[in-house]
């Protein structure tokens, strides 16, 4: 086995939690893009089910999350064979690499992460030691691998921050062992908002559930969201600083319809939002029609799933395990 599909292709690598349903903005602002990324570089995608356990998890509801994950790669157009496709607790080097990482990565560093922060507000009664130093697996999950670049957003573009300086500072101490990656910030990348708080990303966690759309709601329920999304008085469709909520629109349909802000406010104007909103349901609709019922064939033959990802551990182990037993020669154990 090879280290690389294309030795001419750089290798990128990304990693989504199962921690419920992925959302809209999940897809535009990542998963559309992973799918033409297999054309242009060697991918790796794992389903990081590692991380999910920092917050207290129902295990059946684990368990389903994490085929449903996996099954939602399948559905949105990752090829197995193109891509490696994988679950992240599959892969044993993940949690071991974590732990000679931790031994070369500063209390205070991780103590200045923000999500740590955010999460421990919001899960007061579970401040546990993996959530305060889960960044040095997840610089594990992306080191393991040598990839070139990894694809980021901005609220995670302080774990890539701190696996380069966690790389570079082992590479110091111990000898070249760790590709520094580079950020990989797609040209089309939309920031989805809630469609009931425009001022907060949308998010699968949200209480309301019209403030989200997932990947695996139907035609009404899509359309009825966005009849519902919160806009404004002015009735102009526009982007505008001081209308968040019809901005937030006029980007969702720019990033399926693959449109400029301009073109789309030109396509309707002299519209009402009533017309604008249906507009948007039906074209995400038929968007995600599509994904779902992928889904529901894919989620359907558990035997077929536990083929592609075993198929997919193997592979990423390979990889892995070379990185991990290198790392291990440095720092001076017996391997």
């Amino acid at each position: 086995m090879s280290d690389t599909v294309n030795n001419n292709k750089k290798r990128a690598l990304s990693c989504v939690q199962p921690s419920g349903v992925l959302t809209l903005g999940n897809y535009l602002g990542a998963l559309k893009n992973f799918k033409a990324m297999q054309d242009d570089f060697e991918c790796l995608f794992a389903v990081a089910d590692l991380h999910a356990i920092t917050v207290r998890q129902q295990p059946a509801n684990l368990r389903a999350q994490i085929y449903a994950t996996y099954a939602l790669f399948l559905a949105i157009g990752l090829d197995p064979d193109k891509s490696t496709l994988f679950i992240q607790s599959h892969v044993k080097e993940h949690a071991a690499l974590s732990w000679l990482l931790s031994c070369n990565t500063q209390f205070g560093e991780m103590a200045r992460m923000t999500q740590f922060k955010d999460k421990s507000a919001k899960h007061a009664d579970n401040i546990n030691v993996g959530l305060f130093s889960y960044p040095v697996l997840m610089a594990a999950d992306i080191l393991l691998y040598t990839p070139d670049f990894v694809p980021v957003g901005a609220d995670q573009k302080q774990h890539l921050e701190i696996a380069r300086d966690i790389a570079i500072r082992f590479n110091n101490n111990y000898g070249d062992v760790f590709k520094v990656p580079e950020p990989y910030i797609p040209t089309k990348c939309a920031r989805v908002m809630s469609l009931q708080n425009p001022a907060q990303k949308m998010s699968k966690s949200d209480e309301n559930q019209n403030a989200f759309v997932s990947l695996l709601d139907d035609t009404d329920t899509i359309i009825r969201k966005f009849k519902r999304a919160v806009t404004d008085s002015d009735n102009r469709i526009i982007c505008s600083d001081d209308k968040p909520g019809i901005t937030n629109l006029i980007g969702i349909y720019g990033a399926v319809c693959g449109k400029t802000n301009k073109e789309v406010e030109e396509e309707f104007e002299g519209k009402g939002y009533g017309d604008f909103k249906l507009a948007v349901g039906e074209t995400v609709a038929n968007e995600l029609a599509p994904i779902k019922a992928n889904y529901d064939k894919y989620i359907s033959d558990k035997a077929e799933l536990e083929r592609l990802f075993r198929d997919g551990a193997e592979k990423a182990r390979y990889l892995a395990n070379k990185t991990y037993r290198k790392a291990m020669k440095k720092v001076g154990f017996v391997i």
